[in-house]
């Protein structure tokens, strides 16, 4: 364990921005809550996670407008949930941008399909930017500050390794059952 807090020193700001690049809640909580533990700067991690969350929507965006050729057949399969994004973006205007930061599965669909919507690139841009701040600082702050609880759950279960499969594959199955319903309407 003390191997990987070390480590953690050397290369946590690359894994944050690697991973912040995708919109991983999951490291921006952990950047909180190791923040919390003293083992990175609050600060860095925080400004790191916004940076590559506002560069890798861009890219997605970008990617969609320009290079939709190269796009295209990996999104053939995905025509519903790109519809389903389009029109979640006309009824609830800019505030998706803000909600999608937050739900796996619309963080990469609604850059992709405002892409292809021919949509504002200096709107969703400017846009942008507000919900990668708003979000890193909601989960990053929150993980900080329930650092002392996330710790209790670990130590729960390293006591019971079993618990830590049932609850993966509880929230799996729910986002996926979530998901699955939602783009079926």
């Amino acid at each position: 364990m003390e191997e990987t807090l070390s480590s953690l020193a050397t290369w946590g700001y690359i894994a944050i921005a690697f991973f912040s690049l995708g919109g991983s809640l999951v490291i921006v909580a952990a950047a909180g809550v190791f923040s919390a533990m003293g083992k990175i700067d609050l600060t860095i991690a925080l400004a790191i996670s916004m940076i590559f969350n506002f560069i890798g929507d861009n890219l997605l965006f970008y990617m969609s407008r320009y290079q939709r050729t190269t796009m295209l057949p990996y999104l053939r399969s995905h025509h519903r949930k790109l519809a389903l994004a389009t029109i979640m973006f006309r009824r609830y205007g800019p505030i998706v941008m803000f909600v999608k930061k937050f739900i796996y599965g619309l963080k990469t669909l609604v850059p992709l399909s405002m892409g292809l919507s021919k949509y504002n690139f200096g709107k969703f841009a400017f846009i942008n930017l507000f919900a990668s701040i708003f979000f890193v600082l909601v989960i990053g702050l929150g993980g900080y500050y329930a650092a002392g609880s996330v710790t209790d759950i670990f130590d729960t279960v390293k006591e019971k390794p079993w618990i830590a499969p049932i609850i993966l594959f509880s929230i799996l199955g729910t986002i996926w059952f979530l998901m699955d319903r939602a783009t079926r309407k």
